[in-house]
């Protein structure tokens, strides 16, 4: 009820409360050949039946599945000819590309990586039009999709919003620790076992401020929040947000909302994939944990440029970002495949 009142100025909510599938049955619907695991995960038979009612309700103009997860839900609109359009927040297929690299059951995931990318390249077929975060994105689904158009709306956001409160730390640095996404997980972890001893030794006043779910395994100099209510906490005024991603895709909305909040970046190079910065204009970039000690001591010798930073990064997000301007370009997506449909 309360996300249904948050979201009610803008649009009618329609929320169904589901459980995600556990592991067995997950395991059980994806012994099919074209249900991967994060995909059977995902769907549900009750979220379909509410997706066919409103679709026989309303018959909509289009329907927008927002991530390859949602597109099973729409079922429904695909039966009765309506426009549907996939938005993808990232390229699935490569992530778990990423995992595999990265983790212990590589094999597994890397299994996994040619099952997503052979459903990405269906799903792509199938939607009646595609967009992408980021032309780097863009052109990896054109690829999968052997052909396929794929438009590219970068994602939207304010480009001023508040900081949240003063933490500790000289400098005080914040990351967001939660659970459930492995390439955060994965970047987490690496920054408190091979960042962090070399950042406490080079400042011994440095605090690592991590928000979240997640063990922070009581580390010298290291801070567990819980998971904010409000997401201006994890992004405390006078604090560096590092972002410490080995693997991704699409766009860390993390980054965005730092820029709106003021709050000055140090990021690894695939933290800022797709966002078309440059080291030392918008954020730092720093792919070794040399590189972030010698970032974050630059900042402490710079004042003026955690400032600097943040104002270029609003100018970023003004130009590129602004929530009306992609709202206008997602209408015509939508027009024109209600067009086509």
């Amino acid at each position: 009820e309360e996300a249904a009142r948050q979201l009610s100025p803008s649009c009618r909510a329609h929320l169904v409360a589901v459980h995600p599938r556990s592991i067995l049955r997950t395991a059980r619907a994806a012994l099919r050949p074209d249900a991967p695991l994060s995909i059977a995960r995902h769907d549900h038979p009750a979220v379909r039946a509410r997706v066919a009612e409103l679709v026989h309700e309303n018959r909509p103009d289009a329907v927008h599945a927002e991530q390859l997860q949602a597109l099973a839900a729409c079922t429904s609109a695909f039966a009765a000819g309506v426009a549907v359009v996939l938005r993808c927040q990232n390229v699935e297929s490569d992530l778990w590309q990423g995992f595999a690299r990265h983790a212990r059951s590589g094999a597994l995931a890397a299994l996994e990586a040619r099952r997503l990318a052979r459903f990405e390249a269906r799903a792509l077929r199938r939607a009646t039009a595609a967009i992408a975060l980021t032309a780097e994105d863009a052109e990896r689904l054109h690829a999968l999709s052997d052909g396929i158009e794929i438009a590219t709306i970068p994602a939207p956001f304010p480009a001023r919003l508040a900081p949240g409160m003063s933490v500790e730390g000289r400098p005080a640095l914040a990351t967001l620790g939660s659970s459930g996404w492995r390439p955060n997980e994965d970047g987490v972890a690496w920054l408190l076992r091979e960042v962090w001893p070399a950042v406490r030794a080079a400042l011994p006043e440095a605090v690592l401020h991590v928000y979240g779910e997640g063990d922070a395994g009581g580390a010298a100099g290291v801070v567990q929040h819980a998971a904010p209510t409000d997401s201006r906490e994890a992004f405390p005024a006078d604090a560096v947000c590092v972002v410490p991603l080995r693997y991704g895709s699409g766009v860390r909305m993390r980054i965005l909302e730092a820029w709106a909040r003021g709050v000055p970046v140090v990021a690894t190079p695939e933290a800022v994939h797709g966002l078309d910065v440059r080291d030392g204009r918008e954020l730092l970039v720093a792919a070794t944990p040399e590189a972030l000690v010698a970032a974050l001591r630059r900042l402490q010798r710079e004042p003026a440029l955690a400032e600097a930073l943040a104002h270029a990064g609003r100018v970023r997000l003004a130009a590129r970002h602004d929530p009306d301007a992609i709202a206008a370009r997602l209408e015509d997506v939508y027009a024109d495949a209600a067009r086509r449909a």
